[in-house]
């Protein structure tokens, strides 16, 4: 009888712990580089914040699954990926034919374009306009591959785009590049340069760039999570409300 009762016990104890871990949901720690507004950034109160958050916590509640946010540096991000530091990188990071090389990528979450902020009053309608002039962007970013194309200009790169923007607010450098969305916060939305700066120029690629969230190459399981919830948040228009919320509705 004692033996039964213990068996029995044993049973109730592996239903009750295998229901537990059903319940339990798996946390994805994201890498976000957050010096990069409005997509993802610092608030006031030091708290990461921004689109592209907004947008990965509300995939996250739709996929089932608890997101996580640390705070990183561009230069080395990748690296910490690939050592296991976080399970994906939240930051911005546009899906190109290099970087599938080395590492797995989401469906795409949103497009940008690569443009030219200058002095206000200065027009140009290429960037060899600004031949022999130091043009600055982000380190290993998309808007530094564009320079760097452009061979009658100078590639001056900085850890952080808003030192970029500082240059170039105290005449240090001609231009910055970056993403569209980003050039639209420094140039348009920063009180501090919105009556300096100007959109010159959005550089016309030959293909379409998007943002994704960049995971290992062999870890199918977060990537699959991943796109379930950004699925979902297209599906149910969330999306569109998160542009509203931090672009005004663009896009």
């Amino acid at each position: 009888m004692a033996k039964k009762i213990l068996a029995a016990l044993l049973i109730v104890a592996v239903v009750c712990g295998a229901a537990f871990a059903a319940g339990k949901k798996r946390t994805i720690t994201f890498a976000t580089d957050a010096t990069w507004p409005p997509m993802e950034f610092m608030d006031a109160k030091k708290q990461i914040t921004g689109f592209s958050i907004d947008y990965m916590t509300a995939a996250a509640k739709e996929a089932g699954f608890d997101a996580k946010f640390q705070a990183t540096a561009w230069d080395g991000i990748f690296g910490g990926l690939e050592a296991g530091q976080y399970d994906a990188v939240c930051s911005s990071v546009s899906i190109t034919e290099e970087r599938k090389k080395t590492m797995a990528f989401s469906e795409p979450y949103y497009q940008v374009k690569q443009a030219v902020v200058v002095p206000k009053g200065k027009k140009i309608k290429a960037l060899k306009d600004l031949a022999g002039k130091d043009v600055g962007s982000q380190i290993s970013t998309t808007g530094t591959f564009a320079v760097q194309e452009e061979k009658s200009v100078k590639s001056k790169t900085y850890d952080d785009v808003g030192l970029a923007f500082e240059d170039l607010y105290n005449g240090r450098i001609a231009a910055v590049v970056c993403d569209d969305v980003v050039a639209s916060q420094y140039a348009l939305r920063t009180p501090k340069y919105s009556g300096k700066f100007v959109i010159g120029l959005v550089i016309q690629s030959k293909t379409a760039e998007y943002y994704g969230i960049a995971v290992k190459k062999d870890n199918a399981e977060v990537l699959a999570l991943v796109n379930k919830g950004i699925a979902a948040v297209k599906k149910k228009g969330i999306d569109k409300k998160l542009q509203q919320k931090w672009m005004g509705g663009k896009k």
